[in-house]
């Protein structure tokens, strides 16, 4: 097996990882509030993180030489999780999903504005496209828009300014250090909040929360692999299984069908982020 298969391989099995950990954030969500939900996640993901980082590099991979830049990440990280989950209180998890999806076209933009790259008309076209597919999911103006689907909106520009952030972080902190910055930050700010909005859980909801924590965990690890493996513009247009796995998983899960109009948005979307994916590549070489 090559590299670049290998990195695709575990791209497709990280996204469907995510799409896994966000249905039982789904079932949680009619009892316990966001910010627990998104605790439990962190409590899991910090254990394994920390863990594994001392285990592999002792307590001295903990150090970062950018420490306020991983404060800052960790917060978006964070921010991301909590809209999202919020999200998924009110909307579908195909739907929050694909809104979700408007991040490379967010990140599109960061990278213009923080990063200074020069970014063609193509890829504006793209993204512009994208945007007009997050619009036909969301519908705004007419009665079946939901306020809620801000949320996910919300997630994706936390996460997009988080990734951003990455790419300074990158040159000087190993990734495995980043992430368990990620988790230490997110535990330690949820940590300071979820007393206020404490719900005592129950045996089945604490099971659903370890799921959870372990399918998202073991996700970002594989995402991380798929990254070490192949680049990223040629396993970034796989990510956009994820609303695939989502619709597919949340019908068994929960019966819920994606309407035609998800599915169309959901199609635009994706079609304009692996348009842009593509335009990185070429100019890559």
């Amino acid at each position: 097996m090559t590299h670049q298969l290998r990195g695709i391989l575990a791209m497709v099995a990280g996204t469907a990882l995510f799409a896994c950990g966000d249905v039982f954030a789904k079932m949680l969500t009619g009892d316990l509030p966001p910010l627990m939900i998104a605790w439990m996640r962190y409590v899991v993901f910090a254990a394994l993180m920390v863990g594994f980082l001392i285990a592999t590099r002792g307590s001295r991979g903990l150090v970062s030489q950018r420490p306020t830049l991983q404060l800052v990440r960790g917060l978006g990280m964070l921010g991301s999780a909590l809209f999202f989950m919020s999200g998924l209180v009110f909307l579908p998890v195909a739907d929050a999903t694909a809104i979700f999806f408007i991040l490379p076209i967010l990140l599109t933009a960061f990278a213009v504005i923080f990063l200074s790259e020069v970014v063609g008309w193509r890829r504006w076209a793209a993204a512009c496209v994208g945007f007009c597919g997050v619009l036909i999911v969301m519908r705004p103006g007419t009665d079946a828009f939901q306020v809620a689907s801000l949320f996910p909106l919300l997630a994706a520009a936390s996460w997009a300014m988080a990734a951003t952030i990455t790419r300074y972080v990158s040159t000087r902190d190993a990734p495995v250090t980043t992430l368990a910055w990620s988790a230490l930050v997110g535990f330690g700010l949820a940590s300071l909040a979820v007393p206020f909005f404490w719900v005592m859980p129950d045996a089945r909801q604490l099971w659903i929360a370890l799921a959870m924590g372990l399918v998202s965990s073991a996700g970002h690890g594989l995402v991380v692999l798929a990254l070490r493996d192949a680049s990223a513009s040629l396993v970034a247009p796989y990510a956009y299984g994820q609303i695939v796995w989502a619709g597919a998983l949340a019908f068994i899960a929960f019966g819920a069908i994606p309407d035609g109009y998800t599915i169309l948005g959901a199609g635009v979307i994706a079609g304009a982020g692996i348009y842009i994916s593509y335009r990185e590549r070429r100019q890559s070489k």
